[in-house]
């Protein structure tokens, strides 16, 4: 194996095993207490109208984020892009979690409430995941044309992410399917894109049992800084036409989602219903 192969392959190793244990390790010390906070801040009702913790986001956070900071083979500026667009993207995403209403859905919804001269948690997170992708880009991209396609794609990724955080698992599989094979493509072309493509693989396959169980789930927190990492993780591999199609495929799907139900899509769908249905307890029919 070429040296530069076996540079990438240790580096996409040492980044999933360090995001797994980090992930792992917070939410073992994030849920000591969880029955404790039962009906607390921290817990909302899933889909079954059953309680359930959303400290699987914040894990995943900060497995990640202690991912980026350790993992080798990582450039400074491009740990600390990581780090922006992770940890930012999470922030803003634990606080639409905890301070978030119902009023507004969607990007319409909220920038429609914004024109009005109404301030949504929504807005304030999409502004502000905005803002973190466009500064993680910045670090990362050449010129401001550059700038300004990557942090869109950044951030785009860390909403549409979120859109698919419907049902146990959904936008962890989402997330591991479409993070898979840029890793793959990376540890043979870009250690640095593969150390970084597995940073929230690792982490968010390492939760994916708490979200299949239906003990836990990622919330705005984790989905946000899912999708954020593996945009960051995109734009650096991808060279200019593939992000720009990264980033009209981004458009695209957040757009159909003002207008269609992916949940919908995704139940009439025979294959994508046993993939998102794998793992997860039978649906009721009750």
């Amino acid at each position: 194996m070429p040296a530069s192969r076996a540079r990438g392959l240790l580096y996409a190793l040492a980044g999933a095993a360090i995001g797994a244990a980090a992930a792992r390790a917070a939410y073992a010390a994030f849920t000591r207490n969880r029955p404790a906070d039962l009906g607390g801040r921290w817990t909302r009702k899933n889909h079954r109208g059953e309680p359930i913790t959303l400290l699987e986001g914040p894990a995943f956070v900060a497995g990640s984020g202690a991912a980026a900071a350790l993992t080798p083979g990582l450039p400074g500026r491009l740990r600390l892009a990581a780090l922006v667009a992770g940890a930012g993207s999470g922030a803003l995403g634990a606080y639409d979690d905890l301070y978030g209403t119902t009023s507004s859905k969607g990007f319409k919804g909220h920038l429609s409430a914004l024109a009005r001269g109404e301030v949504t948690s929504g807005a304030v997170k999409i502004l502000g995941i905005g803002a973190t992708g466009l500064a993680a880009a910045a670090l990362v991209s050449e010129g401001p044309v550059d700038t300004v396609v990557n942090g869109a794609a950044i951030a785009g990724a860390a909403n549409l992410a979120n859109l698919f955080d419907l049902r146990p698992g959904r936008a962890i599989k989402v997330g591991l399917l479409t993070g898979g094979p840029l890793l793959a493509a990376a540890v043979f072309r870009d250690s640095r894109a593969a150390a970084l493509a597995a940073v929230p693989i690792g982490a968010a396959a390492a939760l994916l049992p708490e979200d299949l169980g239906e003990r836990a789930m990622l919330g705005d927190a984790g989905a946000n800084s899912l999708g954020a990492l593996l945009g960051l993780a995109a734009v650096t591999k991808l060279g200019r036409p593939g992000r720009y199609a990264l980033l009209g495929t981004v458009v695209a799907l957040t757009a159909a989602a003002e207008k269609v139900s992916f949940t919908k899509v995704i139940a009439g769908n025979p294959v994508l219903n046993r993939i998102d249905m794998l793992g997860r307890r039978p649906v009721d029919t009750v």
